[in-house]
């Protein structure tokens, strides 16, 4: 049985570049940078599964406290390629997936909406363009789940993305957020 289009929200890194965990980390308005993200994505799909790494409870808490369903990636030190896998694979039977990224979380809901909207017109794969440049999330259609769930490396799906550029819809938009990720303490500021 088919369902809906699935957000998998990727919260399975380590912060190494961060000297925290920078998923916990409160932005302005109180949440932490992990929930603001998931609060983004949520809305826009069917269900939400978000990719966390062994033994990181305190945001495994926060997410499902959200709505989120958890699913651990005990080899997350594979890299992202392989946190998009396990989330993929744990919802084997969705239309579609929308893969965010939990230190993204100033990528609005519309955003999502936007990308969320291309995949219900068909789209193969879609993601927003600033400028130049494609942005987050991205969504991929159920023809892909084979190729989704058999991705390992730090590059997550950029191979998928190169190799099948022709049938990427990419969304034009006006906010840079679809290019911000937050690496370092010192871009909250």
């Amino acid at each position: 049985m088919t369902e809906g289009v699935v957000g998998v929200l990727l919260a399975a890194g380590y912060s190494t570049r961060f000297g925290g965990n920078k998923l916990l980390q409160p932005l302005q308005d109180g949440a932490s940078i992990a929930v603001a993200s998931g609060r983004n994505l949520l809305p826009v799909v069917d269900q939400g599964v978000a990719v966390v790494h062994a033994g990181d409870e305190q945001l495994s808490c926060l997410l499902a406290q959200c709505g989120y369903a958890i699913v651990v990636n005990k080899r997350a030190k594979e890299g992202i390629g392989r946190s998009i896998a396990c989330g993929v694979a744990a919802t084997r039977h969705a239309r579609g997936w929308l893969i965010a990224l939990a230190d993204m979380p100033f990528i609005s809901v519309a955003i999502h909406q936007r990308v969320a909207d291309a995949m219900d017109d068909g789209a193969a794969i879609a993601a927003p363009r600033y400028g130049n440049s494609r942005g987050h999330p991205v969504g991929f259609s159920d023809t892909f789940y084979a190729q989704l769930t058999r991705l390992r490396g730090d590059e997550g799906a950029r191979s998928l993305l190169e190799q099948y550029a022709d049938v990427l819809t990419l969304i034009d938009v006006d906010d840079p957020a679809v290019l911000t990720d937050i690496d370092r303490a010192s871009q909250l500021e």
